[in-house]
Protein backbone atom coordinates (compact mmCIF):
# COMPACT_ATOMS: atom_id res chain seq x y z
CA UNK A 1 0.00 0.00 0.00
CA UNK A 2 0.81 3.86 -0.67
CA UNK A 3 -0.21 6.24 1.10
CA UNK A 4 -1.24 8.13 -2.01
CA UNK A 5 -4.37 6.37 -1.96
CA UNK A 6 -5.44 7.67 1.26
CA UNK A 7 -6.09 11.69 2.02
CA UNK A 8 -5.91 12.65 5.59
CA UNK A 9 -8.71 15.00 6.52
CA UNK A 10 -8.05 17.55 9.40
CA UNK A 11 -10.97 20.24 10.35
CA UNK A 12 -9.28 23.16 12.38
CA UNK A 13 -11.09 26.03 14.60
CA UNK A 14 -8.61 28.80 16.25
CA UNK A 15 -6.43 26.38 18.00
CA UNK A 16 -3.20 26.93 16.11
CA UNK A 17 -1.14 25.77 18.78
CA UNK A 18 -3.07 22.51 18.88
CA UNK A 19 -2.99 22.67 14.90
CA UNK A 20 1.01 22.75 15.03
CA UNK A 21 1.11 19.75 17.10
CA UNK A 22 -1.53 17.45 14.97
CA UNK A 23 0.33 18.72 11.50
CA UNK A 24 4.00 18.37 12.14
CA UNK A 25 3.55 15.17 14.02
CA UNK A 26 1.57 13.27 11.03
CA UNK A 27 4.24 14.58 8.41
CA UNK A 28 7.17 13.26 10.59
CA UNK A 29 5.47 10.25 10.55
CA UNK A 30 4.16 10.33 6.86
CA UNK A 31 6.24 13.11 4.97
CA UNK A 32 4.14 12.09 1.75
CA UNK A 33 0.67 11.87 2.81
CA UNK A 34 -1.91 14.18 1.02
CA UNK A 35 -3.35 16.32 3.65
CA UNK A 36 -6.56 18.96 3.64
CA UNK A 37 -6.73 21.01 6.48
CA UNK A 38 -10.22 22.90 6.50
CA UNK A 39 -10.33 25.62 8.28
CA UNK A 40 -13.77 26.91 10.07
CA UNK A 41 -13.19 30.88 9.31
CA UNK A 42 -10.75 31.26 12.05
CA UNK A 43 -9.74 34.88 11.58
CA UNK A 44 -6.58 35.10 13.34
CA UNK A 45 -3.45 36.03 11.93
CA UNK A 46 -1.76 33.29 13.65
CA UNK A 47 -3.32 30.38 11.62
CA UNK A 48 -3.08 32.43 8.74
CA UNK A 49 0.73 32.62 9.34
CA UNK A 50 1.22 28.69 10.21
CA UNK A 51 -0.75 27.65 7.13
CA UNK A 52 1.11 29.63 5.00
CA UNK A 53 4.43 28.31 6.08
CA UNK A 54 2.89 24.95 5.91
CA UNK A 55 1.60 25.52 2.57
CA UNK A 56 5.33 26.17 1.45
CA UNK A 57 7.05 23.56 3.91
CA UNK A 58 4.89 20.24 2.93
CA UNK A 59 4.25 20.01 -1.01
CA UNK A 60 1.48 17.32 -0.11
CA UNK A 61 -0.39 19.88 2.15
CA UNK A 62 -3.56 21.52 1.06
CA UNK A 63 -6.18 24.10 2.67
CA UNK A 64 -9.42 24.86 2.30
CA UNK A 65 -10.77 28.30 4.32
CA UNK A 66 -14.36 28.59 5.14
CA UNK A 67 -15.20 32.11 5.39
CA UNK A 68 -17.10 31.26 8.34
CA UNK A 69 -17.15 28.39 11.29
CA UNK A 70 -19.92 25.57 9.61
CA UNK A 71 -18.72 23.35 12.39
CA UNK A 72 -16.80 19.51 12.51
CA UNK A 73 -19.52 17.53 10.63
CA UNK A 74 -20.32 19.58 8.06
CA UNK A 75 -16.91 20.12 7.28
CA UNK A 76 -15.96 16.96 7.43
CA UNK A 77 -18.90 16.40 5.22
CA UNK A 78 -17.77 19.11 2.14
CA UNK A 79 -14.37 17.48 2.47
CA UNK A 80 -15.53 13.71 1.17
CA UNK A 81 -17.85 15.34 -1.18
CA UNK A 82 -15.81 17.84 -2.84
CA UNK A 83 -12.06 17.70 -1.99
CA UNK A 84 -11.05 14.32 -1.53
CA UNK A 85 -10.35 12.34 -4.45
CA UNK A 86 -8.56 9.08 -2.89
CA UNK A 87 -10.71 5.84 -2.48
CA UNK A 88 -10.06 5.80 1.29
CA UNK A 89 -9.88 9.10 3.73
CA UNK A 90 -8.76 9.23 7.41
CA UNK A 91 -10.46 11.76 9.66
CA UNK A 92 -8.06 13.25 11.94
CA UNK A 93 -8.79 15.61 14.63
CA UNK A 94 -6.46 18.83 14.87
CA UNK A 95 -5.98 18.31 18.68
CA UNK A 96 -4.13 15.18 18.48
CA UNK A 97 -0.41 14.15 18.19
CA UNK A 98 0.84 11.25 16.36
CA UNK A 99 3.24 9.17 18.13
CA UNK A 100 4.30 6.60 15.56
CA UNK A 101 3.61 5.26 12.28
CA UNK A 102 2.29 2.09 10.38
CA UNK A 103 -1.62 3.05 11.37
CA UNK A 104 -2.62 4.13 8.31
CA UNK A 105 -1.22 0.61 6.41
CA UNK A 106 -2.75 -1.89 8.82
CA UNK A 107 -5.79 0.57 9.11
CA UNK A 108 -6.02 0.05 4.46
CA UNK A 109 -5.02 -3.21 4.67
CA UNK A 110 -7.68 -4.55 7.19
CA UNK A 111 -10.47 -2.79 5.04
CA UNK A 112 -9.51 -4.14 1.91
CA UNK A 113 -9.05 -7.56 3.23
CA UNK A 114 -12.07 -7.45 4.98
CA UNK A 115 -14.25 -5.29 2.37
CA UNK A 116 -15.57 -3.33 5.53
CA UNK A 117 -16.73 0.55 5.26
CA UNK A 118 -15.18 1.99 7.96
CA UNK A 119 -12.54 1.25 10.65
CA UNK A 120 -11.91 3.01 13.72
CA UNK A 121 -12.04 2.84 17.35
CA UNK A 122 -15.74 1.34 17.82
CA UNK A 123 -18.15 3.07 20.64
CA UNK A 124 -21.74 1.76 21.82
CA UNK A 125 -23.98 5.24 21.85
CA UNK A 126 -27.65 5.25 21.29
CA UNK A 127 -29.77 6.85 19.64
CA UNK A 128 -28.73 10.46 20.76
CA UNK A 129 -25.60 9.74 20.28
CA UNK A 130 -24.89 9.00 23.97
CA UNK A 131 -22.51 6.07 25.39
CA UNK A 132 -24.71 3.16 25.88
CA UNK A 133 -23.73 -1.07 25.97
CA UNK A 134 -26.92 -2.01 24.37
CA UNK A 135 -26.56 0.99 21.40
CA UNK A 136 -24.57 0.73 18.49
CA UNK A 137 -20.95 0.53 17.60
CA UNK A 138 -19.74 3.83 15.71
CA UNK A 139 -15.91 4.88 15.47
CA UNK A 140 -15.02 7.56 17.44
CA UNK A 141 -14.58 10.95 15.69
CA UNK A 142 -11.63 11.89 16.25
CA UNK A 143 -9.16 9.10 14.01
CA UNK A 144 -10.59 6.65 11.62
CA UNK A 145 -10.98 5.63 7.87
CA UNK A 146 -13.54 5.44 5.36
CA UNK A 147 -14.18 4.41 1.99
CA UNK A 148 -14.38 7.44 0.44
CA UNK A 149 -15.78 6.68 -2.65
CA UNK A 150 -18.65 5.35 -1.35
CA UNK A 151 -19.41 8.23 1.14
CA UNK A 152 -22.24 9.69 -0.45
CA UNK A 153 -24.06 6.52 -0.64
CA UNK A 154 -25.39 7.72 3.15
CA UNK A 155 -26.46 10.99 4.78
CA UNK A 156 -24.21 13.55 5.26
CA UNK A 157 -22.28 14.00 8.93
CA UNK A 158 -23.93 16.76 10.32
CA UNK A 159 -23.07 19.16 13.43
CA UNK A 160 -23.47 16.95 16.09
CA UNK A 161 -22.42 15.93 19.12
CA UNK A 162 -22.09 12.54 17.29
CA UNK A 163 -21.36 14.18 14.09
CA UNK A 164 -21.14 10.74 12.25
CA UNK A 165 -24.32 8.74 13.98
CA UNK A 166 -26.57 9.32 11.37
CA UNK A 167 -24.41 8.41 8.94
CA UNK A 168 -23.09 5.13 10.74
CA UNK A 169 -26.19 3.88 11.98
CA UNK A 170 -27.88 3.91 8.13
CA UNK A 171 -24.71 2.17 6.86
CA UNK A 172 -24.92 -0.32 9.57
CA UNK A 173 -28.68 -0.85 8.42
CA UNK A 174 -27.45 -1.55 4.84
CA UNK A 175 -24.91 -4.40 5.99
CA UNK A 176 -21.94 -2.24 6.01
CA UNK A 177 -19.32 -3.99 8.49
CA UNK A 178 -17.31 -1.60 10.65
CA UNK A 179 -13.70 -2.58 12.04
CA UNK A 180 -12.31 -1.85 15.66
CA UNK A 181 -8.72 -0.80 15.55
CA UNK A 182 -6.71 0.59 18.86
CA UNK A 183 -5.40 3.56 16.70
CA UNK A 184 -5.53 5.34 20.53
CA UNK A 185 -1.79 3.14 20.43
CA UNK A 186 -0.38 5.30 17.95
CA UNK A 187 -2.34 8.76 18.29
CA UNK A 188 -3.03 10.57 21.44
CA UNK A 189 -5.86 12.62 21.20
CA UNK A 190 -6.73 15.59 23.65
CA UNK A 191 -9.69 15.21 24.67
CA UNK A 192 -12.21 18.61 24.01
CA UNK A 193 -9.09 20.10 23.14
CA UNK A 194 -10.79 22.70 20.61
CA UNK A 195 -14.26 22.24 22.48
CA UNK A 196 -12.94 23.08 25.61
CA UNK A 197 -12.01 26.70 24.44
CA UNK A 198 -15.12 27.04 22.17
CA UNK A 199 -18.02 24.77 22.77
CA UNK A 200 -19.64 22.64 20.84
CA UNK A 201 -22.14 25.61 20.03
CA UNK A 202 -25.01 23.16 19.53
CA UNK A 203 -27.91 25.17 21.10
CA UNK A 204 -30.72 23.84 22.63
CA UNK A 205 -31.26 20.67 20.45
CA UNK A 206 -28.35 19.10 22.57
CA UNK A 207 -29.41 20.39 25.69
CA UNK A 208 -32.85 18.35 25.15
CA UNK A 209 -31.11 15.27 24.10
CA UNK A 210 -29.00 15.43 27.25
CA UNK A 211 -32.04 15.91 29.45
CA UNK A 212 -33.87 13.50 27.74
CA UNK A 213 -31.28 10.67 27.87
CA UNK A 214 -30.78 11.15 31.31
CA UNK A 215 -34.56 10.25 31.88
CA UNK A 216 -33.61 7.25 29.52
CA UNK A 217 -35.85 8.04 27.06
Amino acid sequence: MSVEQITVVMVHYRTPDLLQVAVETLFDHYPNVTLWILDNGSGMESVDRLLEQYEERYATLRIHRFSENVFHGPAMDYALRKLVKTQFAFLLDSDTEVKKGGFLEEMWGQLEESSAYAIGSLMRVNSRGFKDKRGIEIPLTPYFMIRADRYAEYPSFIHHGQPTLTHFTEALKKGEKLLNYPIEQYIDHKWRGTASRFGYQLGWKARLDYLLNKLGL
